[in-house]
């Protein structure tokens, strides 16, 4: 298509192209999330992997050492080593051209060349620092500098040593092996051009798991060639271990919890304090800091796999106790902060008795007496409790915020909900999640927006309370396809009055 002779429309038509292919270019948020979804899905069957070839590798030194099993054992355990050193050096060269590519991507390390970790908002975990979304650093390292073709060359060079170990593996994998490249062609640099980072790392992540799959299968077909992995043990039974049975307000206690004879076949589920942990080498470590005063116990549930297969569950319980400090101490009851607008109880310890001890508060007021106290805040900011014993003055500082917004719901609550459901609703409500106090908020005022199917159209309405009954005629004109708007909620609860985000409900 020829452009047009105008001036002006050339640049129009310049300027649609520009703009097609900046937006060609745009890498979204939810596909950078796909992407590194896939990749630690891949890394951690990476782990898995490289577990079960252990598992493996201590059953042939086990067999070594057996009389019955020792030449075979040391004839093919040549084999599986010979596939360990291969799969490691592929490992090794595929871990590289990671890190060249973050680097490429501007990845951010200090002064002694370490990677620079910065949070992810959304999962919260700590990340390495570089431009996910990069386009251009694929396509110079694996195309421009050649990468692309080196990283084929040693792939297929990986696959010819590994068939060639021997005869049998050969005959067993050539038509299976998990790297499959075509010998005549450079099948990988095309995979990387214009690529963003993230995509190209997976795509990396790729190739490690086809590789650990190959040693994976070489490593068992060379042991099953002597006999199969038999892992067993005489007893079982939960191991409990605590740093301390009796810590002060403030310290640390530490827990570990497994199982007395391990083996990845045992696979161990390990629930803490009613949370599941991260089982390492058959146990998990669960830390928490010491508050209040007095006797303290945490469950601990287990559940494994014998020696035989079944599956079995324990429970058992850390007891532990909270002293009362030597000097002044004050313990919140419920958190490390106090709240505007609530009661907010404390326990202070005094090492003197009452007679002797005056507390004091400033940034609020705190009622009661003896150990059992309750305070009242009204500013954001600090707040300072001063516990004088014999004389001797000792201050506790306190941060103080406001009580976390309310979620504003209707009916389930969600942003779909059936038109049926919906039209039967009569009321709406603000609810506080996840907060240690009983409170209750109820919706003063909002404007409610009605739109979409049945509604050519966007309708206003407005709500005084918590009763939707003045949208009843609205309400029955609601269909699938119907958009309902809950905007400048207002809310009123122990701390005032507040305005709250809305919600948006689509009918089906």
């Amino acid at each position: 298509m020829a452009l047009p002779k105008e001036p002006r429309q050339k640049m129009i038509n310049v300027m649609y192209l520009v703009l097609t292919a900046l937006l060609a270019l745009n890498v979204s948020a939810e596909v950078i999330d796909a992407f590194k979804t896939v990749d630690s899905s891949l890394v951690s069957s990476n782990n898995n992997l490289e577990n079960a070839n252990a598992t493996i590798f201590k059953s042939f030194e086990a067999k070594k050492a057996d009389p019955a099993s020792r030449a075979k054992a040391e004839e093919w355990g040549v084999i599986a080593n010979g596939a360990k050193q291969h799969a490691k050096a592929m490992m090794d060269h595929l871990e590289d051209l990671k890190k060249q590519l973050k680097t490429a991507s501007g990845l951010k390390v200090d002064e002694q060349g370490n990677p620079i970790l910065k949070e992810n908002p959304v999962s919260k975990k700590m990340e390495e620092d570089f431009k996910l979304d990069e386009l251009n650093a694929s396509s110079r390292l694996m195309d421009t500098e050649g990468k692309g073709k080196e990283l084929d060359t040693k792939l297929k060079e990986f696959k010819n040593k590994m068939l060639n170990l021997h005869p049998e593996v050969k005959a067993a994998f050539e038509k299976t092996f998990p790297v499959e490249l075509d010998p005549a062609k450079d099948n990988i640099t095309a995979s990387f051009r214009m690529m963003p980072t993230v995509a190209s790392i997976t795509l990396l992540s790729k190739f490690q798991n086809n590789v650990k799959n190959a040693e994976n299968q070489i490593v068992t077909f060379a042991h099953n060639k002597i006999g199969e992995v038999a892992v067993r043990f005489d007893k079982t039974g939960v191991l409990l271990g605590q740093s301390s049975n009796y810590v002060m307000p403030g310290q640390e206690l530490v827990i570990t919890a497994g199982i007395g004879a391990y083996s990845s076949a045992a696979q161990p589920q390990i629930t803490i304090g009613g949370a599941p942990q991260q089982v390492v080498d058959g146990q998990a470590t669960y830390k928490v800091t010491a508050s209040g005063a007095g006797q303290r116990k945490v469950p601990v549930t287990i559940k494994y796999k014998d020696q035989d297969g079944n599956e079995k569950t324990e429970t058992k319980e850390v007891e532990y106790v909270v002293g009362t400090p030597g000097g002044a101490a004050v313990m919140l009851d419920k958190m490390n902060v106090f709240y505007i607008g609530v009661d907010n109880p404390v326990t202070i310890g005094s090492p003197t008795g009452w007679d002797k001890t005056q507390v004091s508060m400033t940034g609020g007021t705190i009622t009661g007496n003896g150990s059992n106290r309750t305070v009242r805040v009204s500013t954001v900011g600090k707040a300072t409790i001063t516990v004088t014993a014999d004389k001797k003055p000792t201050n506790f500082e306190f941060r103080v915020k406001r009580i976390p917004n309310p979620v504003f719901k209707v009916g389930p609550g969600g942003n779909r909900m059936p038109s049926v459901t919906f039209k039967n609703q009569q009321f709406c409500r603000a609810e506080l999640e996840n907060f240690d106090f009983d409170l209750k908020y109820n919706v003063v005022s909002a404007t409610v927006y009605f739109s979409g199917a049945g509604f050519p159209n966007v309708t206003p309405r407005t709500i005084n309370s918590n009763s939707l009954a003045s949208l009843s005629d609205m309400m029955q004109k609601c269909q699938p396809g119907t958009t309902i708007t809950f905007d400048n909620v207002k809310v009123s609860g122990p701390d005032g009055t507040r305005t709250i985000d809305g919600n948006g409900i689509l009918l089906y």
